[in-house]
Parts: C-alpha cells; structure tokens; sequence
C-alpha cells in the first residue's frame, strides 16, 4: 500500500471529460453526490454536445462535468480546473486550456492510438510532444485496467468498455477523500435487475478506488473539509429539480392544480420530466405535438382555473409568441418558462446565455408588456419559480421565467424550506351574484388593476375570451380607437405595479462606492464572488442582483446613481444594459460574453480593475 501523503485543501475544482459514451455525466454527478455527503459547498457545469451521437473521438462529441467544492462559501464552478480526468485526446485538446498551470492531468493512455488521435487532430501525441509540461500528468491504463478486472465476469467488450468512468470515479474519489457509499448505493439501486452490470460496476468502483491506494503515481492525495452551512436540512439540487418543486409549491400555497403543457427543446425537456413525477401532488402534465399546441392547452388549463405553465427554450417562445399576446389581451395567469441556450435559430443548443431577454419584453405583436422574473442559482430556480407563479396569479397576467441551460443542469447545496414558511397565495374566483347586476369580465382590482377570474360553466359569469381588443369593463369586442389606447395603457400599467410588491434592492457590499456590478440571472455567483475579491483588495465595490427584470424594482433608480461607474456583465451582446440606459439615462458600462460558458470570477475582477485603474 503506497503511503501517500494528505493535503488540506480549503477548495478544489476538478473536471471528467470523455465522449459521450463514456459516462462523464454519470460520473460527474456521483462524485457530487460524493461531495454533498462530505457536507462541502459546491457549484457544478455539465457540459453536453450538441451532437446526439458524434462520431467517437472527435472534439465536438466530447462531453464534460465540471465541479468546484470546498469549505468555503463557493458560488462559481470555478476559473481554473486543478484535475482533469480525460478520457481520450479528443477530451484532452478541449480543454487542457482550463487546466491551472501545475494542475494535474489524468488520462487514459490506452485511448491516445494514431487512429484517435487523428480523430482529435492532432498531429503529434500530446504526451510525448512537451505540450503537457508545466501540468502534472497522471498517465493510467485506464481501458487495460478496466478489461483485466472484468476480464470473468461474463460481459462482452462493448459492456466493459463502457463501465471504465467506474474506474475513473473510484481513483478520483480515493484522490480528494470522498466516501464510497453514496455511488455504491446509486449502482445498487440503478442496476438491481442486471447482476452482472451490478457487480461489474461495483468492482471497478472499489478497484479504482484501491488502485489509488497502491499507486505511486500520485505525490499527495487531497482532504477538502465541510464548508459552515446555515443549520437546516440540505440536499443537492439541479436547477430544473428546484423549479419544479416551487411550481408545485405555488400550487399548494394558492390550492389550485398545475397544469404543465411542453414540447422536448433542449434544455427545457428535462423540466417536463421533473413535474411528470409529481401526479400525487395533483400535477398534470401534457407532451404536446408542437410549441404551439403546448401553449394553446396551457392557455386553456389557465382559463380553467388551474395554475397553467408552458416551458421551452428561446426557439420554442418564438412559435410561442402569438399565443403569448393572446393571453396577454385576455390577461389570464400563465407562467413561460424559457431556459435559454445560445442562438439565434438552433445555435448553441446544448450551451449556456442570456440572450434571450429583449425577446421576453418586446418579443411580441403589439404592446404586449409582461412581467420578467428571473433565477439567479439552480436552487433560486425554487423561489423565482414561486414568485413568477404569484404574480401571475395575483395580477392576473402571463409571467416570463427565465432560466438558462447553466442552471437548468448545474447543481448546488440547497437548504430545504419549512413549508410553512412559504407564503399563501391568495386566489379569488368570480363568482355569480345574487342580484340582476352585469358581470364585468374586465372590472379592475383598485390595487393591482387585475381583472376577475371567472371559470367557464359558472352561471351568470359567461363572457367574451378571444384575441380581438375588449372594450373596457364589460369586455365586448371594440374596435373603437381610444378605447385601445385606454386598455394598451391598463394592461401596461398592470405590468407596473407589480413593483409594488418588489422588496427593496440588497446590496451587496457598502450602499455607496467607487463601483456597482449589476447582475441578471445565473451571472450572480461570478458577480458576488468577483466583489468580494476585489473588497477584500481594497476596492470600493459593491453589487446588486435583480430578480424582477420587468418591472424595474422602484429603488434600483436611487441605488445605480450612489456609485460613480455601474458595470452591467452579462451572457449576451448587452442586453439587460440597453434597457437600463433607455429607462435611467446613465452610462452604464457593459460587460459581454458569448462563448456559452458562465463568466470566470477573475474576468470580472479585471475588468473592474481596468475601469477603476483608467485603463479602460
């Protein structure tokens, strides 16, 4: 048994890469559950393929899973990776570039043969041309290992070859002092009717695991203490879990059914698959035959009675759109999610942006306002969920929700709420009076200009729906040209004071300073990460996140003018900073990426530097 020495580490970020057929989510999401039991904080980055089956060894088939943990409080899946665990050439040449110098790099040499590394191109081998110098290589016969070890156990080569990422997971596993038990329970449970894979899958994870015991390839091997969390009950959550769960909250909270109408677009598909295991909870959920027949059912759950929402991604809002404005004229409650990829048309559908936010406000015929609520962490995706589905609910308006594929499929430790701490949602169906009066489908609520909700079949309440324009009050088809203005400005006004109910702006850092980074959606962890860097360097800098998107929070206007620059960074060619410049007149700085991957912290912490050093 080698010896090998214990390093304490307060973080570390480690990235599995591999094609696709190798397992890399699998194993990425099992040394996370690794992870969470060792009671540690963590943020994490799936990385698909757009391809549904590229070829074998090439780079654009090559799946990854980053993960960055600690003990201290971690908000981003890290800048630098310190292991990468690479599978074949291909895997290596992506992303050797992410790497830390001094990082090590662990691969599997019996994969980097000419064929794969001409799938790869590559001209020369990258473990014998110098071009891994600076990097600590860790070369293991990961395909030999693997095939010697189940050499007996009855499978054929195909089924060995794939459990090698079982392998790889034990010896990563044994290198940062994870615990073996959660994966050997998840490999019991996942292959309880195949013994064979069973108990192959098992051996390779404990021989991994003792390989690393006995190796003297590794100079040290790393202990990652728990992070000092909130008391409470966790668990580690993926962004699409956690929306799924608020929606099914808000339900229990207004006590209205949840409908869920959808059609499979990365990477919304996976919340359609969320909510369908939620039929005991009184959650219906419909695989449309397109976009639009999706919404067209939702529009109809909502004007039922039921908490309706309809999810996608930006492709799928745009068939959406007209629908989208028929709720709007109708004003019923519906929730849209979009998780957003990168585009335009199909682009980057298995990556990570922001830009589709000018399309949730004005990505419609017409004047056709709407509010914008947006998640800022996989686990937020619960409470932005929560809170779209009020809104909607209590103003009687459809609600974007906008997400993105970072955390749809990113996952953190999320502290479980008390179910009682959530507040009711209070919903008022019309209902028929007892007098000779008119019912006025279109009557406003004096606070939130809400119109009443009156569900088909309730004697007494029958009414005019459709997309032509209602005539003020009694909701009859009007074509008349000041009435449209009046219900273009009703319905827009509506919108608005929904900021009444918007909490003031937590700034994080002083209330005042040289500097403010303002922040939308999954950009938040980079942001508050990057601000406490550069506060604990002195620099007069502060943040401020927004939820509410559309409408503005009433306070962000005072907030913005107590600091001499505001920098807006976001995931797309600025956005978010047009609406800000159209809205305060200020000169907000942007800051953009689109490279369909969430910002490093030290991108922030330069940029900022730049400006207050005046070099940019």
């Amino acid at each position: 048994m080698a010896n090998t020495p214990v390093e304490s580490l307060p973080e570390a970020t480690i990235l599995f890469a591999g094609d696709s057929g190798d397992g890399m989510q699998v194993t990425g999401s099992q040394f996370t559950l690794a992870t969470a039991y060792a009671m540690n904080d963590l943020a994490t980055l799936p990385d698909f393929p757009a391809e549904i089956r590229a070829p074998a060894g090439t780079t654009y088939g090559v799946s990854g899973f980053q993960l960055h943990f600690g003990s201290v409080d971690i908000r981003t899946p890290g800048d630098e990776v310190d292991l990468l665990v690479a599978m074949n050439p291909a895997a290596l040449a992506v992303n050797l570039e992410r790497v830390r110098r001094g990082g090590s790099v662990v691969v599997n040499v019996n994969a980097f043969d000419r064929r794969s590394l001409d799938l790869a191109g590559l001209a020369e081998n990258p473990l014998e041309d110098g071009s891994l110098e600076g990097y600590q290589l860790i070369p293991v016969e990961l395909t030999k290992l693997t095939r010697e070890a189940l050499a007996d156990s009855g499978l054929n080569q195909k089924e060995i070859d794939r459990s090698k990422n079982m392998f790889a997971l034990g010896l990563a596993l044994w290198l940062y002092s994870r615990p073996l038990e959660p994966a050997e329970r998840w490999i019991e449970k996942k292959f309880a009717r195949k013994e064979s894979i069973l108990s192959a899958n098992l051996h390779l994870l404990r021989k991994g695991y003792h390989y690393g015991e006995t190796t003297e390839a590794f100079a040290v091997r790393y202990e990652v203490s728990p992070a000092k969390l909130a008391p409470g009950q966790y668990r580690a959550i993926q962004g699409v879990t956690a929306m799924a769960l608020g929606l099914v909250a808000a339900s229990d909270r207004s006590g209205l059914p949840l409908f869920y109408g959808s059609y499979p677009i990365t990477p919304a598909s996976d919340l359609l698959h969320a909510l369908s295991r939620y039929k005991n909870h009184g959650v219906m959920t419909l695989q449309a035959e397109d976009e639009i027949a999706a919404v067209g059912a939702t529009i109809g759950a909502a004007f039922g009675g039921s908490l309706a929402v309809t999810g996608t991604s930006g492709p799928g809002v745009a068939l959406k759109s007209e629908a989208i404005g028929l709720a709007v004229i109708m004003e019923l409650p519906l929730v849209v999610v979009n998780m957003q990829r990168g585009g335009p048309s199909t682009g980057l559908p298995t990556k990570t942006e922001q830009s589709d936010l000018l399309q949730a406000m004005y990505g419609r015929n017409g004047d056709a306002p709407l509010p914008i609520v947006a998640a800022s962490t996989p686990g937020d995706c619960f409470e932005a969920a929560f809170e779209a589905a009020r809104i909607a609910l209590t103003h009687m308006t459809p609600v974007m929700l906008l997400a993105d594929g970072y955390l749809a499929n990113g996952s953190e430790p999320w502290l479980v709420p008390d179910p009682e701490s959530l507040t009711p949602i209070e919903v008022g169906f019309a209902t028929a009076s007892d007098g000779e009066e008119t019912f006025l489908p279109y009557e406003r609520d004096p606070e939130t200009l809400g119109r009443p909700w009156a569900t088909p079949g309730t004697p007494g309440l029958e009414h005019r729906i459709g997309g032509l324009e209602k005539q003020d009050g009694s909701g009859n088809v009007s074509y008349d040209a000041v009435n449209h203005e009046q219900m273009t400005r009703l319905r827009a006004d509506k919108v608005q004071r929904v900021a009444r109910s918007i909490p003031p702006l937590a700034v994080n850092g002083a209330d005042s300073g040289d500097l403010l980074i303002l922040g939308w959606g999954s950009t938040r962890g980079a942001i508050e990460a990057a601000t406490e860097r550069l506060r604990a360097d002195g620099r007069k800098v502060s943040s401020v996140h927004l939820r509410h998107v559309n409408p503005l929070p009433n306070d962000l206007g005072d907030v913005v003018s107590r600091f001499e620059h505001v920098l807006v960074p976001e995931l797309n060619d600025g956005q978010l900073v047009r609406i800000l410049r159209d809205r305060y007149l200020l000169p907000f700085i942007a800051f953009n990426k689109i490279q369909g991957r969430p910002f490093r912290t030290g991108e922030l912490v330069d940029r900022v530097e730049s400006i207050l050093d005046g070099r940019s």
